[in-house]
């Protein structure tokens, strides 16, 4: 897979909702239901072992699964182990975003979707670079956050973190909403992206009554 002609058209898709995938991050995930359980099996099978992660989106009662977000992250297999009572835990490694154009059911206990990579060359490209990263800046925003949220975490790695690894992780495990975290996935690039989280971030310290007093 070295170029965007390497990659699948049709990918296996794993919507679950509130969880995100970007590039150059990792995800550990535990599968358990046997139609991920054969989705895992099927993947391994192949030589890319690519699965798409992808948010449902929020429709009413009663609709299927198949009603998904318009762009999701692929990410391939790159450590698995099976549990003595038969569930996977494996880690993806994000590849590239891409957009789902069409979705099947019936083939496989999954789902699968054609999808277009053509929007996202960037992401198979070298790191992204944040030019207007300010990390001090950054930090204390992150501070107020995490205060307003009960949130910790080991300061000293976040203060020598690659801007890049820190601001995707971020986006990928703070407690956003669906929505929230599909802007963070959708956002054009790193600087956008950070711009994204900040905002999120602004509006949850905004929202905590121990902020106001603190002021």
């Amino acid at each position: 897979m070295n170029n965007f002609s390497d990659l699948p058209k049709t990918i296996p898709v794993f919507p679950l909702q509130g969880v995100l995938l970007l590039p150059h991050t990792k995800l550990p995930l535990n599968i358990f239901e046997p139609r991920y359980i054969t989705m895992i099996d099927d993947a391994l099978k192949t030589e890319n072992r690519l699965i798409g992660m992808v948010q449902p989106r929020e429709m009413p009662s009663g609709n299927d699964d198949a009603c998904l977000q318009h762009i999701g992250c692929a990410g391939r297999i790159t450590s698995f182990s099976e549990t003595e009572d038969g569930r996977y835990m494996i880690t993806l490694s994000g590849l590239s975003r891409f957009r789902v154009s069409n979705t099947h059911e019936g083939f496989s206990p999954y789902l699968t979707a054609d999808v277009d990579w053509t929007s996202f060359k960037a992401d198979r490209g070298g790191k992204d670079i944040d030019t207007k990263f300010d990390r001090p800046k950054f930090l204390k925003t992150l501070s107020r956050f995490f205060d307003a949220t009960s949130l910790s975490t080991d300061w000293d790695s976040l203060k020598d973190a690659d801007e890049e690894l820190l601001v995707n992780s971020l986006s990928m495990l703070c407690p956003f909403e669906p929505q929230e975290k599909q802007a963070l996935l959708e956002a054009p690039n790193l600087t956008n992206r950070r711009e994204t989280l900040v905002t999120l971030m602004e509006i949850a310290v905004a929202g905590d009554p121990s902020e106001d007093l603190m002021q």
